[in-house]
């Protein structure tokens, strides 16, 4: 078991990226790390990224960074498991930059609506956490429900009516 990741051992792993990288990289954190980022959480116990664009060398280079700075990475993003938001990419805050490599907050609406959908105890308290400190408005969390539902359909593992529900549920 790798110990807590907090914020400083994510920047850590965001300046070996910036060293890895040879080409422009914008990493998008999402999950714990952001909440540690953003400061509603001191610590994480992975954290969550995408690359844009995939880059092998960072991809290459992720096994030995783990295990040299202990902390657990997954390549995880919101549209691994709900549909795309339309301008997810412009809500985007940009964090810091390492050399090549831009790291960005992933979209909070998106990580905001996925967390829903995954519902655990943790991801609700997020979710709490940003509608408190208006990283997330509810009425337009509503609307990007609204304009991802006709797409449900294409993640099969999501039971639409109870992602309703749940939505409803978190913004009441």
């Amino acid at each position: 078991m790798r110990p807590p990741v907090d914020e400083s051992r994510i920047r850590t792993l965001a300046g070996e990226l910036g060293r890895v990288a040879r080409h422009p990289v914008t990493v998008y954190l999402t999950g714990g790390s952001t909440a540690v980022m953003e400061g509603w959480r001191t610590s994480t116990v992975d954290v969550d990224v995408r690359f844009e664009p995939e880059s092998d060398e960072l991809l290459r280079a992720l096994p030995a960074l783990k295990e040299r700075l202990g902390i657990n990475v997954e390549l995880a993003s919101p549209p691994d498991f709900i549909p795309e938001l339309s301008g997810w990419r412009e809500r985007s805050p940009l964090l810091l930059r390492e050399d090549q490599v831009q790291v960005r907050q992933f979209d909070f609406y998106s990580q905001a609506l996925s967390k829903i959908e995954r519902g655990f105890a943790q991801d609700m308290v997020d979710v709490r956490a940003m509608i408190a400190g208006g990283y997330v408005k509810t009425e337009r969390l509503r609307e990007y429900f609204e304009q991802i539902a006709p797409e449900l359909y294409r993640y099969p593992a999501i039971d639409a009516a109870a992602f309703r529900s749940k939505v409803e549920t978190a913004l009441a």
